[in-house]
């Protein structure tokens, strides 16, 4: 039976070493103890018989819900005749706070709660057998509920009843963490929001859609692995493409791409560059865990080689199959990952005298200058190799950028040659009959990558070749002007959602062009496609605005705050200050 639980319900909560999504009716549907990538406890999102933690209170219906502040302490509010329900969700951080740990409180209501605990560990592949320690229930996998009111087994379920108009709490977390006191957990409540605060702090911004660049924030820090600077896609496996389809994936590892643009946007925001110099310091410290390449293609949370595909026995949301733990992607070979990495680390070095990673950050610039010419597999990592156009842009920029910072003439000027080579290449065999950027050599069709090309500064955005680029793009691959698909060479791309991070993109170009109107009507469709608390998929529906695909995905929250910014230089004081 295919899951009851849908994507835009979803909240997410986190300790910056995993997280926890959180429905709207304030069930716990996905958490992995530990960390992003390992094994789920609860798995409801993906298969109802697979773990969850939810709240009963009567016919409760959700309310509202929201994070307090810029913090990832979440609280939501169900409805009842007799009136609201208030359950807060949090993962302790912070000096003196345990690491491992979800807390839930419940405010006084005027109706008896129940709240249950069905822990299916191990994808629900692992028995499950609670069992009493004192006044904790053990549920195995080195997990331990504790709770402020007796807690009751039944069967294979751990239940906890408050009557109403009486506080209480759970806290389920590692086996040895001990029984926390009221105290202790106001304490860590109290660390948790100032540690979150303090992350806010990096990198103030007051300026357009300031609410939604403080949410993007918040979700881009909610996938970072605080220990190692690393940040994962996203935080679910196989949240479907295509729903009921086959194209699912687990984007619960870090890739190198996404790592370059993510930096990126947390540079390009100004304020403490610790973020992201961290995020590239996670880059440079994977460097010789490849055996093929300078720097994995992805990685584990702390930075080793990503683990192949394992197929999961759960259902699948909305019935997708196949359920997958792990990625077979770290194999393929992605020209324009690699050139990524050096737009980010010229942004850091632009704002520092510091080099740091320069040997690594050198080590790649000779990788992209040898290999550029290959064919890969491109951004949309399609299973067959060409020459596909927007890895040769991008690898392009990113050596002109970085050969400036070079210390030896002849260093830069190996790259710089490497770029005259690369756009010779392009103008000669990477365009359609109608003029535009064709998707790989050879091709007559678009891809909406292109609208990245003038972002990257490779050529101008009113140029006649980008023109036609985002005519073709208008007329194939958006029905509305506003969203717009990415194109597959080995799939039905018509089959999919908007690509949001690309329909982004497409804004990004607009506001070069100086129609910055038109690139707000962009970013308001694409926000209308994320939830209540402005989290976003990695694609939407195109007809009902639905999201698909894995959830929340830091790519497309990177990408938000791109074109954000770049909308706030173009028109500085106008539209709205939050949004």
């Amino acid at each position: 039976m295919a899951s009851d639980y849908r994507i835009a319900d979803c909240a997410l909560i986190g300790d910056r070493r995993t997280a926890a999504v959180v429905a709207s009716d304030g069930a716990v549907v996905w958490y992995c103890p530990e960390r992003f990538d390992r094994p789920s406890l609860f798995a409801a999102l993906l298969d109802p018989a697979a773990g969850a933690w939810t709240v009963e209170a009567g016919d409760a219906r959700p309310l509202r819900r929201g994070y307090l502040g810029d913090s990832a302490i979440l609280e939501t509010r169900l409805g009842t005749p007799q009136g609201e329900v208030c359950v807060t969700d949090w993962m302790p951080v912070g000096d003196g706070a345990p690491a491992g740990a979800i807390c839930r409180q419940v405010a006084p209501a005027p109706v008896g709660i129940r709240l249950v605990l069905a822990a299916r560990p191990d994808y629900g592949r692992a028995p499950v057998r609670p069992a009493r320690a004192g006044k904790a229930v053990h549920l195995g996998a080195g997990q331990a509920v504790h709770a402020s009111h007796p807690l009751q087994i039944r069967k294979d379920v751990v239940v906890f009843e408050l009557p109403p108009r009486e506080a209480g709490w759970m806290v389920l977390g590692p086996a040895d963490m001990g029984a926390p006191t009221p105290q202790a957990l106001e304490r860590w409540r109290e660390t948790t929001r100032a540690r979150w605060e303090a992350l806010a702090a990096r990198s103030p911004y007051e300026g357009l859609y300031r609410d939604t660049v403080r949410n993007s924030l918040r979700a881009i820090r909610l996938l970072c692995h605080e220990e190692t600077g690393g940040i994962v896609a996203a935080a679910t496996t196989s949240l479907p493409e295509i729903p009921g389809g086959a194209r699912n994936w687990d984007y619960r590892y870090v890739w190198l791409r996404d790592a370059g643009m993510i930096a990126s946007a947390l540079l390009r925001l100004g304020g403490s560059l610790g973020e992201g110099e961290a995020y590239l310091g996670f880059i440079c410290s994977s460097r010789g865990t490849s055996p093929d390449y300078p720097l994995p293609v992805l990685a584990t949370p702390d930075g080793k080689a990503a683990p192949g595909e394992e197929r999961l026995p759960l259902a699948g949301y909305l019935g997708s199959r196949p359920v997958l733990a792990g990625n077979g992607a770290g194999s393929q070979f992605q020209l324009d990952a690699f050139a990524n990495v050096l737009l980010a680390a010229k942004l850091l070095y632009a704002r520092t005298e510091d080099r740091p990673h320069w040997d690594t950050v050198a080590a790649v610039a000779d990788f992209v200058a040898e290999h550029w010419h290959e064919p890969d597999h491109g951004i949309w990592e399609e299973p067959i190799r060409r020459q596909y156009t927007a890895g040769k842009v991008v690898a392009a920029c990113g050596l002109d950028s970085i050969a400036e910072f070079a210390p030896r003439a002849a260093q830069a000027a190996r790259w710089r040659e490497a770029v005259g080579a690369i756009r010779r290449f392009v103008a000669r065999h990477c365009r359609t009959k109608g003029g535009a950027y064709a998707v790989f050599a050879g091709s007559e069709a678009v891809d909406a990558s292109a609208a990245l090309f003038p972002v990257w500064a490779y050529t101008a955005a009113d140029a006649p070749e980008m023109t036609a680029t985002i005519a073709a793009l208008e007329r194939d691959c958006s029905p509305d002007g506003l969203l717009f698909r990415r194109h597959l060479e080995c799939a039905d791309a018509r089959r999919e959602g908007a690509f949001l991070a690309a329909s982004l993109w497409v804004a990004q170009y607009w506001v070069m062009r100086g129609e910055t109107e038109r690139a707000r009507r962009i970013i308001e469709r694409v926000l209308a496609c994320g939830n209540d608390l402005g989290l976003l998929a990695e694609e939407a529906d195109m007809a009902c605005g639905q999201p698909l695909g894995n959830f929340p995905q830091a790519f497309v929250h990177a990408a938000l705050v791109g074109a954000v910014i770049d909308l706030a230089h173009a028109a500085p004081g106008g539209g709205p200050s939050v949004g």
